[in-house]
């Protein structure tokens, strides 16, 4: 894949149970200020997304927040170095798509669920080849991980589709992973 200049992130709007979600959040920005790579996301300001950019803006680092319309006029988004309004949810999942050299998956919710299954099914599909992330703070995505090699066991999912995926539980090594990363269009139906 090469050099990571900006990097989609998915992630909460709630800081969860645990507060090593959020003290991760923090590290993973803070690495992403410390490399020079701009942080991409839904342009919140709470939960574990708004702990990440600020940690990212704290530590010298750009933000840029894509936010729907009807969020926008919602949610208190005062830590960005860019916020670029879009019309609708897909929209602003489209232009974080297209913004991004990869993609990153923190813990958090259904949002943040169906962002991942996207890029994922977006590079099954041959819209992408980005890398993208899973980072298993404290196992968070295990049962998820459990479900993909059971689809593989039940024929639903190819195997290279999750072996392309890059799990890991620290932030300097998911990011090295995913620069080291080989991605490649392929094609599903092939």
């Amino acid at each position: 894949m090469g050099e990571l200049k900006k990097l989609c992130v998915f992630c909460g709007s709630s800081l969860g149970t645990s507060g090593e979600y959020k003290e991760k959040a923090i590290q993973l920005g803070t690495l992403l200020a410390y490399k020079g790579i701009e942080l991409i996301y839904g342009g919140g300001n709470v939960g574990i997304m708004g702990e990440l950019s600020r940690a990212v803006l704290e530590n010298g680092g750009r933000v840029t927040g894509v936010i729907p319309q009807v969020i926008y006029e919602k949610v208190d988004h005062v830590e960005l170095t860019e916020l670029i309004v879009v019309n609708n949810m897909h929209e602003r999942k489209a232009k974080m798509y297209d913004l991004a050299d990869g993609f990153i998956a923190l813990p958090g919710g259904i949002g943040t669920l169906e962002e991942l299954a996207e890029v994922m099914t977006w590079y099954q599909i041959g819209y992408h080849a980005k890398p993208i992330g899973i980072y298993n703070v404290n196992g968070y995505y295990d049962s998820l991980l459990t479900f993909l090699e059971h689809s593989i066991q039940e024929g639903f999912l190819k195997r290279e589709y999750l072996d392309s995926l890059i799990t890991d539980d620290v932030p300097s090594s998911l990011l090295a992973k995913m620069e080291k990363q080989e991605m490649k269009l392929i094609n599903k139906w092939s």
